[in-house]
């Protein structure tokens, strides 16, 4: 078996959050419909547009790097929109679903910013500047969906709605 090496991991990485970003795109219809608050939906919605972006940056990263765009299956994305499901499901009628929206959503944007941190550095030691400035985009666009989805949840949390009598 021939040794891997760090172009290896990178391309391997790539393939894999192509794979993320297109399996959200198909969650991130769902939850939107499912937001009972118009600003999550909006923000759902908001980041359905980032996430398409998402996907042709990486078709440019892999052309750039002259790869054959690929995805591979990302079992940890798989479980956290699993995950999402459960949620909608168990919590349907709830006051509290938008906020378990917002935990799967923040958890996919943490898996993410792992992922391209990552890549955008592997990218640099590879000496790939262009595609870790492609890389870098996605990054921040990721940093300020989990930072804004964080100040809904912490609005949200805060309303009258969930406070419980004891």
């Amino acid at each position: 078996m021939a040794s891997k090496n760090l172009d290896d991991l990178l391309t391997d990485g790539l393939k894999d959050v192509y794979y993320a970003e297109r399996k959200i795109l198909t969650a991130l219809p769902k939850m939107a419909a499912s937001a009972q608050t118009p600003k999550l939906k909006e923000a759902f919605e908001k980041h359905y547009e980032e996430t398409q972006s998402h996907v042709e940056r990486l078709d440019q990263i892999f052309e750039l790097l002259g790869k054959p765009v690929k995805a591979k299956t990302c079992p940890a994305v798989d479980a956290i929109i699993e995950e999402g499901e459960e949620i909608l499901d168990k919590f349907k009628e709830s006051p509290a679903l938008d906020l378990g929206l917002i935990a799967g959503a923040q958890a996919v944007e943490h898996y993410e910013i792992a992922r391209y941190s990552a890549l955008k550095k592997w990218s640099l030691a590879l000496g790939y500047s262009e595609a870790a400035d492609l890389i870098d985009a996605t990054l921040q666009e990721e940093l300020k969906t989990d930072a804004d989805l964080g100040s809904l949840s912490d609005s949200l949390g805060n309303s009258k709605t969930f406070k419980t009598s004891r």
